[in-house]
């Protein structure tokens, strides 16, 4: 009795009805050129292939292992439950020092954007720098211990001045003039020769780290390479040297083929979920343009990717109630200025789930929500017209 053979389509309907878990397409594979028989096969993701176990996934940018682990799946609407509803604050606080009124609190201004009746944007020195401005770069090794002086930059940059406000009620031109201060603090500092590499965060809540509500994002200019990007950086240019192409094009052309983690799109930029997510809703945003350093931005796209991060930023805030947060600005370090291989891009790390043991034992992280399920679940979430 022969066996009946199933046309990939009709598996593909078994495992759903099944409730299997499935996020791929079925294909079948042409006849061998031998004239063997025809053979069909699924292309799926292995959590179907792994039915009830967690599936490690490999993050090819970063070459990253990630667990995601359907024993402690977490579906997207549970990380709301028993949140609150974000607190309500007045339009201006007195004590606050980054409210309009108050400009005498805070230390050096570095650059703004003015309007007709006073600021959009301020950059002013950190009042509490981790690196200082003044002095020389200079090192000092004793046998394995290894120092430097700790110069560099650290600067504030106020967003806005209504302190009410977040990020993701930002207007497209209020989130611009933002990425216009980011992007001309980017350049001068470059032209510092002491400085090696340039970081651009936001900490947004409590558990991301941030000790003041008035919204504000901060740039640290340092005089080393830090590991995580120099490691990013050896990584794309080994996939250079395998493959001749940049491994985030490859990336950003596979994830729109594939559209089951992208969150949304726009002219300039793509924002989806990595296959390979290291936590919930962790969000990458991708120029479509190849270009390595941040600073090398259009104008065109300046306002095109603060319309991206509003649609992005406003899901997250609309969707999960305004969770905690961390954003930053991944970009070559400014040594170098344009590659072939490398492409910068922003990243977005809600803080709705914590770091524990395993992961602090081993870099490696388990994810509890599955990011074909999270990019569906923020496609969904509408986002106001900012008023």
């Amino acid at each position: 009795m022969s066996k009946k053979k199933y046309a990939p389509e009709q598996i593909i309907s078994i495992l759903r009805e099944a409730e299997v878990l499935f996020w791929g397409k079925g294909r079948a594979l042409r006849r061998p050129a031998d004239g063997s028989p025809q053979v069909h096969c699924i292309s799926f993701h292995p959590l179907v292939a792994f039915s009830g176990m967690s599936q490690l996934r490999q993050n090819i940018v970063t070459r990253d292992w990630v667990i995601i682990s359907s024993e402690r799946r977490t579906r997207p609407n549970e990380f709301v439950a028993g949140r609150k509803d974000p607190p309500s604050l007045p339009r201006r606080d007195p004590s606050c020092p980054f409210c309009p009124g108050n400009e005498q609190q805070t230390v050096k201004e570095l650059f703004r954007v003015s309007e007709s009746d006073g600021w959009k944007v301020r950059v002013v020195e950190n009042k509490f720098p981790a690196l200082t401005p003044g002095g020389d770069r200079e090192r000092l090794v004793e046998g394995i211990y290894r120092s430097m002086s700790g110069v560099g930059h650290h600067e504030v940059i106020i967003e806005h001045p209504r302190h009410d406000l977040t990020t993701a009620l930002f207007s497209v031109e209020e989130i611009t003039a933002v990425l216009t201060a980011y992007r001309r603090r980017y350049q001068d500092l470059r032209k510092d020769p002491r400085i090696e590499s340039i970081i651009i965060f936001k900490n947004h809540g409590e558990r991301a780290g941030t000790s003041l509500v008035h919204p504000h994002s901060q740039l640290a200019a340092t005089p080393v390479v830090p590991t995580q990007i120099r490691s990013r950086v050896e990584e794309a240019t080994r996939y250079f040297d395998d493959t001749g192409e940049c491994v985030f094009c490859r990336t950003l052309r596979e994830e729109l083929r594939a559209r089951e983690r992208i969150v949304a799109e726009t002219n300039h930029f793509v924002a989806f979920i990595p296959y390979a997510a290291l936590s919930p809703f962790h969000l990458w945003i991708f120029p479509r343009r190849h270009t390595s350093s941040f600073d090398d931005i259009f104008d065109g796209e300046l306002d095109d990717l603060a319309l991206a991060m509003r649609l992005v930023l406003g899901k997250l805030y609309h969707g999960l109630k305004d969770p905690d947060y961390n954003y930053s600005v991944r970009s070559l370090p400014t040594r170098d200025h344009h590659t072939d291989y490398f492409h910068w891009y922003l990243t977005i790390i809600p803080r709705v789930s914590r770091t524990a043991g395993f992961e602090l034992g081993s870099g490696m992280f388990i994810n509890t929500a599955i990011p074909e399920e999270s990019a569906a679940f923020l496609r969904d979430v509408p986002v106001p017209e900012s008023t």
